[in-house]
């Protein structure tokens, strides 16, 4: 539909245009607002989110009696149980996981 310069619109039409604009523009706002909640969202996720940092690895010595042989090694409740077998007799060693200090020990003796 083309219109020439010269025509102008009747004053239903001019009335009738600006009501459509009107209706437009709420949806028009919604939607922006909808946009600029998505991105804002987005923002403050990428500024406010610290990246986990990994924890460093454990780097301790575990002093076991000269000659042991281990035969087990287990971690369970923040314990390291280690098995050795020391001429003969066999112990299990209980230390702490995060200090790695002694927390126990067990003799196993057979008969």
């Amino acid at each position: 539909m083309s219109r020439k310069k010269d025509e102008e619109l009747t004053p239903e039409q001019a009335q009738l245009i600006a009501r459509v604009k009107r209706l437009m523009a709420l949806p028009l706002l919604i939607m922006a607002a909808g946009f600029l909640t998505v991105f804002g969202v987005i923002g403050y996720r990428l500024y406010f989110k610290t990246p986990q940092r990994a924890s460093p690895p454990i780097e301790r010595v575990m002093n076991l009696p000269r000659g042991a042989k281990v035969i087990s090694v287990t971690v369970s409740d923040g314990k390291i149980a280690v098995t050795v077998e020391t001429g003969g007799v066999t112990e299990v060693l209980l230390y702490d996981q995060t200090t790695m200090q002694p927390a126990g020990r067990f003799i196993i003796k057979t008969p």
